[in-house]
């Protein structure tokens, strides 16, 4: 018992604090509001104000000796132009909250973007790409209904719940009293359901994301579900992913049903009580029917709100818990911070110092141990290993993707972590094994769709890398469109435009993760020829799948385990019968003639 009572204390702060994070983000959009609220105002007058000039009507004009039909005519148009300036204030406020509301969440979305952006490469690794997409897509269309359906719904039946009981007491303050003894009742309903409901749309919220991670890595690799042929197996998976969001669904579809019928039918009840306690009244003369006319209007009136903000308190309740979603990744620090006095060299000659680097996911499983490695400016430089060697490790410190657990990486004797991120990018340029294309035409994904790089530069950088010779054969040429993830381009030439990607910016560091271990023996000898060419004058580390790539490098280190087991020129490790020996031996590399 007293575990649940904490923990329905901590979700109620909880969501009293995620309801503060979203009024900040209200703060500029001010004057919108109290639009709103000025015409809430106005509407709810005009709502309050009609059964009181029915009352009117029924208690001057109807129920007299003598009825006049000149003052029910007045009445009836002055009812009439209430209506109107009604739906006209309603019209209007709808309009104002809803562009008030999206303003706000373009706003969110604009900011959760931006972060996630700046997060290191370990928050990637360690959620799911589907969830970070139902956060940005999905949770933020939610929480925009808090504004334009909760918020509004606050505003508008909180204050008709108010004006309604102020007109009951103002007519008949005993009536009033008794119709208030509801408001307790409802309080209670609300308090019961309120932990109930917050647990299911959380579970609803978390199994839709978990379906959408699920959709999303599929679609990614759909092309290895089909050569495997796992298409039913995967199938399979989405059905037990499906079912248990489906059966969430109807769990929160039954309870919403049952807390909104339950107001419907206190609302039912409270109207025939006031019916037969008005009746009473009437019949022994207390009150006029009129009176009696306008507590039933009342009553109804009373709990349109109630039922209008139980509903939306389950749209609040869904809000609430995509709000705390996206809080969550506001929250989470970058782990990798610009330092506060950066030293920003305006170049570098392209001198990289390795000086005694450790790195450890895991303290108790360290990745590398104690390198030591000097690369000087200009050198061609090849790291090779077995896979689980720490070679894509190293090439991620020196990008700064993660910081040293030890030591220290040094570019022109400057430590990394004292340099700005955007500096250390622009001298340092990682080409990965995947290349990562977007829709577009080729000169975009060159220039990667900044504006300051000139056509002339693209050109320039596809004519060094070799990749202008495919491009000019295309139908629009550097203007070809590119399907979603270059799809229409052989891998080759998509690892070309990568070159020519990297090369546009000049670079005076560049880095190749393995860049042609996907890549047919025609396709690498294309990017080989392009390799050369952007090496040039750069100082080029190149992480081997095939060995032949790192054949002329000035000097090639070798990595096992997370440590430099060897160094030296091909002929001098092939001449040593190492580790680097043995690797050739197993390669298929060593059938070859230019390489034994």
């Amino acid at each position: 018992m007293a575990d649940s009572v904490q923990r329905n204390a901590a979700a109620k702060s909880g969501s009293s604090q995620t309801i503060r994070e979203l009024l900040v983000y209200a703060l500029p959009y001010s004057r919108l509001f109290i639009g709103v609220i000025a015409l809430v105002i106005v509407y709810n007058l005009t709502q309050v104000i009609q059964p009181y000039l029915v009352k009117i009507a029924i208690d001057r004009y109807l129920l007299v000796r003598n009825a006049v039909l000149a003052p029910l005519v007045e009445i009836g148009v002055v009812y009439l132009g209430i209506t109107l300036i009604g739906l006209l204030a309603n019209l209007f406020q709808t309009r104002v909250i809803a562009s008030a509301g999206q303003q706000v969440v373009r706003q969110i979305r604009i900011d959760l973007f931006s972060h996630i952006e700046s997060l290191s490469m370990a928050f990637f690794e360690s959620h799911d790409t589907g969830r970070l997409i139902t956060n940005v897509a999905s949770d933020t269309t939610r929480i925009s209904q808090f504004f334009t359906q909760f918020l509004l719904s606050v505003i508008r039946d909180g204050l008709t719940i108010v004006l309604v009981m102020g007109a009951m007491l103002i007519l008949n303050w005993k009536l009033g009293l008794l119709s208030a003894l509801v408001i307790p009742v409802i309080v209670a309903i609300s308090l019961v359901f309120r932990p109930h409901l917050h647990k299911i749309y959380s579970t609803t919220r978390s199994r839709q994301s978990r379906l959408i991670g699920f959709i999303a890595e599929n679609l990614t690799g759909m092309r290895i579900i089909q050569v495997f042929h796992q298409e039913k197996k995967q199938l399979g998976a989405f059905n037990h992913l499906n079912l248990p969001y489906q059966n969430a669904n109807v769990n929160e579809f039954r309870w919403d049903v049952f807390f909104n019928r339950s107001f419907d039918l206190l609302g039912n009840m409270s109207v025939a009580f006031m019916a037969w306690a008005g009746g009473m009244a009437v019949f022994h003369h207390s009150i006029k029917i009129g009176v009696l006319y306008a507590f039933i209007s009342y009553i109804q009136q009373f709990f349109e709100p109630i039922n209008s903000l139980t509903q939306n308190w389950n749209t609040l309740q869904s809000s609430m818990i995509s709000a705390e979603r996206v809080s969550a990744v506001l929250a989470t620090p970058p782990l990798l911070l610009d330092p506060p006095a950066p030293l920003s060299p305006d170049s570098v000659t392209g001198r990289i110092e390795f000086d005694h680097v450790g790195f450890a996911y895991d303290p108790a499983r360290p990745i590398l141990r104690d390198i030591n490695v000097t690369i000087a400016p200009g050198q061609f430089i090849g790291i090779a290993g077995e896979t689980g060697a720490g070679k894509s490790t190293l090439i991620s410190l020196l990008a700064r993707f993660y910081d040293v657990t030890s030591g220290a990486i040094r570019i022109d004797h400057v430590d990394i972590r004292d340099m700005r991120q955007e500096d250390l990018h622009r001298w340092v340029a990682v080409v990965q094994q995947e290349v990562n294309l977007y829709s577009g035409s080729i000169a975009d994904n060159i220039r990667l769709f900044r504006s300051e790089i000139s056509d002339t530069q693209v050109k320039e950088a596809g004519r060094i890398t070799g990749a202008d010779d495919f491009i000019r054969r295309l139908p629009q040429g550097y203007q070809t469109w590119l399907t979603p993830h270059g799809a229409n381009l052989s891998a080759g030439q998509r690892q070309l435009l990568a070159f020519a990607r990297t090369i546009v910016l000049d670079p005076k560091i560049l880095v190749l993760d393995e860049a042609t271990a996907n890549l047919d023996a025609v396709s690498e000898i294309a990017v080989q020829r392009g390799l050369m060419e952007v090496a040039k004058n750069r100082t080029t580390i190149v992480i081997a799948h095939r060995l032949s790539t790192i054949r002329f490098s000035d000097c090639i280190y070798v990595l096992d385990k997370g440590r430099v087991v060897e160094s030296g020129t091909h002929e001098q490790l092939i001449t040593g019968r190492g580790y680097y020996a043995e690797m050739l031996q197993k390669s298929s590399l060593a059938q070859h003639a230019e390489i034994t």
